[in-house]
């Protein structure tokens, strides 16, 4: 029966960086979703208030929220000295929302 790889070994392989890598690019993923998630209460309390939130606030939120995300991954990535994978995913990732192909 052959081996399994563990999801470690999967994503280390996926992302062709050791296993110790893989944990310091999730706990970039980690801080960066912690950090967006204590910044959105201000958010929506500021502009908001303490009543619902207005339909159109909700959408210019999430539309905003994408390069917030991406600019403090790129910040945590280069506190944890991972910059250069998560400038390459980034990439990627803007790549293929953008519809451009790979050169």
């Amino acid at each position: 029966m052959p081996e399994r790889k563990g999801w470690m070994d999967r994503l280390s392989s996926r992302w062709g960086v050791s296993p110790g890598r893989v944990v310091l690019i999730l706990l970039v993923f980690a801080c960066t979703g912690f950090t967006v998630l204590f910044l959105k209460r201000p958010i929506v309390a500021y502009f908001a208030g303490e009543g619902e939130q207005p339909v159109l606030f909700t959408v210019v939120y999430y539309v905003l929220i994408l390069p917030v995300y991406n600019v403090l991954l790129l910040l945590y990535g280069a506190l944890f000295g991972q910059f250069s994978f998560f400038w390459a995913f980034e990439k990627r990732f803007f790549g293929r929302l953008l519809g451009r192909k790979r050169g």
